[in-house]
């Protein structure tokens, strides 16, 4: 291969990771598809499973008490839930597996964090949302239990409330 093709391969190959970097820093990515089933068992034992959340605007949030971004966006979050949550909009905040019981309970309960909070012990939950590995990753599930968004770093505050306004009266 020549220098000139060789470099210009290089440049495109950069050019589109940069991009699809870009496009999931923060950003969302609209797929319509449904949100596997997996169960859920909250820090207070409470058990439910992706199913029983039809007929409900939900947000599935995978964060870590280690992480310093899913730190900042809390307040936002119990925010919205609270703003929403008479409308027919949940959040399951789901901890990562690598997180410890003790930091997630007092992190919960420092914060008075009003939704479900679930610690995902063996990693099946992250597993069965696209293998998330990435803190925080959200999942923004449609009443009819479809994933309307997809959301990696910390969504816009205006973008993120329209979106869930558009879904809650669809």
């Amino acid at each position: 291969m020549k220098p000139t093709k060789l470099i210009q391969t290089l440049v495109y190959a950069i050019a589109a990771f940069a991009l699809a970097i870009l496009a999931s820093c923060g950003q969302s990515s609209s797929a319509l598809s449904a949100a596997p089933q997996t169960n859920f068992k909250t820090i207070a034992g409470k058990q439910f499973d992706t199913a029983s959340l039809k007929g409900n605007v939900t947000l599935i949030n995978f964060w870590a008490t280690s992480c310093s971004t899913c730190v900042k966006e809390m307040p936002m979050l119990t925010e919205v839930f609270n703003q929403n949550k008479d409308k027919g909009y949940r959040m399951v905040a789901v901890a990562m597996d690598y997180d410890t019981p003790a930091f997630i309970a007092n992190f919960a309960e420092s914060r008075k964090l009003p939704f479900d909070v679930v610690h995902d012990v063996d990693g099946s939950i992250a597993k069965a949302f696209e293998g998330t590995k990435l803190t925080p990753t959200s999942y923004l599930i449609d009443k009819q239990g479809n994933v309307a968004k997809r959301y990696v770093g910390e969504p816009k505050h205006d973008e993120f409330k329209a979106a869930i306004e558009v879904l809650l009266k669809a």
